[in-house]
């Protein structure tokens, strides 16, 4: 397996755009790899948008956030009002606010949804980041879900157990609106991460997945 490092030997800042459909999908998709980045690189800034968190879902999202960057390197978080499962029929307001992003945010790594996610607003989210960004590192996160849209992610980042223990920690005191989901368990977080570990040989067993559908070296 090719290993390549973000960072180029050095311990240099970095800028990290993150982007979510709803409150919970950045922490989801990748908060074991946004709690390694803040580690590794501590002079980091995190910009944290997120589209549909209304009511508690605003203030579980703005929690969650301090606690997986905290507030010292947090940019934002933008927390947008959309309508759950609405943001492909507001894709023209969508669209200008990933306009506004092009202006003021130059990220070194942007982590979004994954282009075939089964849900349309994760989909659409995807589809403007690659829009809008044409020269940056895009990778997609991965969601587990009730549809089974998971799929072959072909960039791993391993993590260590620690790691993996504090982003389900830190979702299940996040989020708790979400808790009465089936899915919404310690063990399918652990679970998936434990399967994306297996397939990188991760030396902890643990990883989260993504795919890098163009990346120049």
């Amino acid at each position: 397996m090719i290993q390549l490092h973000l960072d180029g030997g050095d311990k240099r800042a970095l800028r990290i755009l993150c982007l979510g459909s709803h409150s919970d999908d950045i922490e989801i998709g990748c908060g074991g790899t946004v709690l390694r980045l803040a580690e590794q690189f501590p002079g980091s800034v995190f910009h944290w948008v997120v589209f549909s968190a209304e009511g508690v879902r605003s203030a579980e999202a703005r929690r969650a956030a301090d606690l997986f960057v905290g507030r010292d390197r947090l940019e934002g978080p933008a927390l947008k009002t959309f309508r759950d499962g609405f943001l492909p029929f507001l894709g023209a307001e969508l669209k200008d606010i990933f306009e506004d992003l092009k202006k003021n945010v130059s990220p070194d790594l942007i982590l979004t949804h994954y282009r075939e996610d089964a849900h349309q607003d994760h989909r659409l989210v995807c589809e403007l980041t690659w829009n809008t960004f044409r020269n940056h590192l895009i990778l997609e996160y991965e969601i587990p879900k009730y549809d089974g849209d998971l799929g072959r992610p072909n960039v791993f980042v391993p993590l260590e157990r620690e790691v993996c223990q504090k982003k389900v920690r830190y979702l299940m005191e996040a989020f708790q609106s979400q808790r009465s989901k089936h899915w919404f368990q310690e063990e399918t977080f652990l679970g998936l991460m434990r399967l994306r570990g297996m397939e990188c040989n991760a030396p902890s067993g643990y990883a989260e997945a993504f795919y890098g559908r163009k990346i120049a070296l």
